[in-house]
């Protein structure tokens, strides 16, 4: 298995941006991928953004153009640079790996949006 963990996370006022940062345990070179979800209590954890090994991302449409995924795997880190924040997107902030032994998750960091 493997650790993560989430930092970066705080209170931003809208319009703001923030950057989080999740470090792993072991080397992430072979994990399928990466990714960022975010959960509101009573509901569902839901994906923001995900790269592949292979370097290929997915994001979630609200935050298409105004976040990013920057994968670094010398430093077995993934960020999440987010941009424009909305008070909407108040939530905890959640790290994924997934390997071949299946789906690890961090502790979550939470992020608050002022309006």
């Amino acid at each position: 298995q493997v650790q993560l963990v989430e930092s970066g996370g705080g209170l931003v006022q809208a319009g703001g941006s923030l950057r989080l940062s999740c470090a792993a345990s072991r080397s992430i070179f072979s994990f399928y991928a990466m990714g960022w979800y975010r959960q509101v209590p009573g509901k569902q954890r839901d994906l923001v953004a995900a790269i592949t090994s292979g370097g290929s991302t997915d994001y979630a449409d609200s935050v298409k153009g105004r976040f990013t995924i920057p994968r670094d795997n010398a430093k077995n880190t993934v960020a999440l640079q987010m941009n424009s924040l909305k008070p909407e997107e108040t939530a905890v902030y959640y790290c994924n790996a997934r390997t071949f032994r299946g789906p690890n998750w961090g502790q979550g960091t939470q992020v608050t949006v002022s309006s």
